[in-house]
């Protein structure tokens, strides 16, 4: 993914030498299958935080990142200034103002608008705060823990993120977790994969405009980015973890369907293909 020559956004929060704490029991590496689960949660990471307890103050520790993670820094902030220029156009294109979220880097755990995180979960989207929260260590684990590498899976992740926020902005998040609060445990799982296939799909939307207008994408970056959707479904993760899927567990859609909407994305474009809630759910 060629990004020479282009403008990093200023929306950014550095909190890398804040800790809030350490997560009870929960280490990048103990908990690296249930952190890998939970990547790209966005739609309501309160539910994996109440799962790991953690009631300790934020806390000022030594850090001094290295020079690849700020590279890396460099790179997401270039990825979220690109998201800020294709959803500006597109909210814009729909009458609409677009309010872009803020990007808060940690290292370790952070306290966020919907509670205490460990990097253990991977990034992820408070819609309470509108922020996206990402440890940078988290694109060293997916080469490694996936076999999910390059730049464009990287963008992807921030990408889908973002399409989170796009979700909260237009009212389709708050609607869809006020339903999850009024039904089974099973339907709220499948309103959250619909939650994530429509966040895959305005990631996609993003790549789509992104090289249109910028003419970024190299030879083998859709396949980084598909690559990505296809290793972090619930049924690849599970099956991993533990020899085989539960299905109505699922919360963010098996890897055909995050594979499936994000290429519609890609070749699309088109914020009117993302229907994500209408189709029955065997469809999706």
């Amino acid at each position: 993914m060629d990004l020479s020559g282009r403008r990093r956004s200023t929306n950014v929060e550095d909190r890398r030498g804040k800790s809030a704490g350490k997560i009870a029991g929960v280490g990048i590496g103990g908990a690296i299958i249930a952190g890998l689960i939970a990547l790209l949660l966005g739609g309501n990471p309160s539910e994996v935080m109440q799962q790991i307890s953690s009631q300790q103050q934020t806390q000022q520790t030594e850090y001094t990142p290295t020079e690849q993670e700020e590279q890396l820094r460099e790179f997401a902030e270039k990825i979220l200034a690109s998201t800020e220029d294709v959803w500006n156009d597109q909210f814009k294109r729909m009458g609409k103002t677009y309010t872009p979220p803020k990007l808060v880097l940690f290292h370790g755990s952070v306290q966020s608008g919907c509670g205490n995180a460990s990097s253990a979960m991977g990034p992820f989207y408070c819609s309470a705060d509108q922020c996206v929260y990402l440890d940078l260590d988290f694109f060293n684990e997916m080469p490694k823990s996936l076999g999910a590498g390059g730049d464009f899976a990287y963008a992807y992740v921030i990408a889908h993120e973002v399409g989170h926020h796009v979700e909260h902005l237009l009212g389709v998040l708050g609607d869809a977790h006020a339903k999850m609060a009024r039904v089974s445990e099973e339907e709220k799982n499948r309103i959250s994969v619909r939650i994530e296939l429509l966040a895959d799909f305005y990631a996609g939307v993003w790549g789509y405009h992104e090289n249109k207008m910028f003419g970024s994408l190299e030879d083998g970056d859709l396949e980084e980015a598909i690559n990505a959707a296809q290793k972090i479904g619930d049924d690849y993760l599970q099956k991993n973890a533990r020899g085989y899927a539960t299905p109505e567990s699922f919360t963010h859609g098996t890897s055909a369907q995050r594979m499936r909407w994000l290429k519609k994305g890609l070749s699309t474009g088109d914020m009117s293909k993302g229907d994500t809630f209408t189709p029955a759910y065997n469809t999706l």
